[in-house]
């Protein structure tokens, strides 16, 4: 086969929140080794540029500083990829934060707050821009960053629990009205990464995070990093997943669909 043919995203454009670093920077880097022209748009201004130095300079990818609370800048961030490389293929909402507090008496209104504002209200202004080109084109990918907690409770604070299962109603909802335009919605939802926010918040080395995140995993054997979870958005937003949409890829080796409660006190009990 030829290198071009390897190319699974020639010719489209991305748009990429939280893309300075963590899974946006590795799914950024991975879309520009399949042909996309890719913006990321961050809040982390040196490692953007960074980022866009490394990767081939403003031909191919540029950033743009947008938090994604603010509609203008995300309104500003959609312009500038139509504008530049002009259309949008691919939105990919990934921007997020949260905490591992899990006691509603510990949680504070105004964190509650931030993070939902960030998490789901990002998305929601993240998925009307790029409708709002999207739709007159009758194409493009609408991708979300959920998580493994979209379908699970506890191991995080309310806030960020409660936001990634939003995420998921809210890509739902937006697979029914924008299927009519051809667009497709989509979640991604990984079990724990070793992402810079989280080793930040578990005060972890990279390597002991990723140690005690397999060592209570279900898949054992493989360790989950950032760049399997681009390997997921590069798939949904290529034309090999055509006909997806409405669908929450869970990218945690079997984690949800597992309690290990029952065996984990039997064998405490007979140990």
């Amino acid at each position: 086969m030829s290198s071009n043919s390897l190319k699974r995203l020639e010719g489209k454009v991305a748009l990429i929140t939280g893309g300075a670093s963590g899974i946006g920077e590795s799914t950024a880097k991975l879309f520009v080794q399949h042909g996309a022209k890719v913006v990321i748009a961050d809040i982390q201004d040196d490692l953007g540029t960074s980022i866009c130095e490394q990767l081939g300079g403003h031909e191919t990818i540029s950033y743009v500083h947008c938090d994604v609370t603010s509609d203008s800048d995300v309104r500003d961030a959609v312009d500038l990829a139509v504008s530049k490389f002009g259309k949008l293929d691919i939105m990919f909402n990934n921007a997020g934060v949260g905490r591992l507090e899990t006691s509603i008496l510990e949680s504070s209104n105004e964190n509650f707050k931030r993070v939902m504002d960030i998490n789901v209200y990002g998305g929601f202004l993240g998925a009307k821009h790029a409708a709002r080109v999207m739709i007159p084109a009758k194409k493009g990918c609408i991708l979300f960053t959920a998580s493994v907690l979209s379908v699970m409770g506890g191991f995080s604070e309310h806030a960020y629990v409660a936001s990634k299962h939003a995420l998921v109603g809210l890509a739902k909802n937006l697979c029914v009205e924008m299927g009519q335009y051809g667009i497709r919605v989509n979640c991604i939802s990984p079990h724990g990464v070793a992402t810079p926010l989280l080793i930040k918040e578990t005060g972890m080395e990279k390597e002991a995070l990723e140690s005690l995140v397999s060592e209570e995993g279900v898949l054992k054997g493989e360790v989950l990093e950032a760049e399997d979870v681009a390997a997921a958005a590069l798939y949904l937003a290529s034309d090999e997943a055509k006909y997806l949409s409405g669908v929450n890829l869970m990218v945690d080796g079997g984690f949800s669909i597992t309690n290990p409660s029952l065996s984990l006190a039997v064998k405490s009990r007979l140990s």
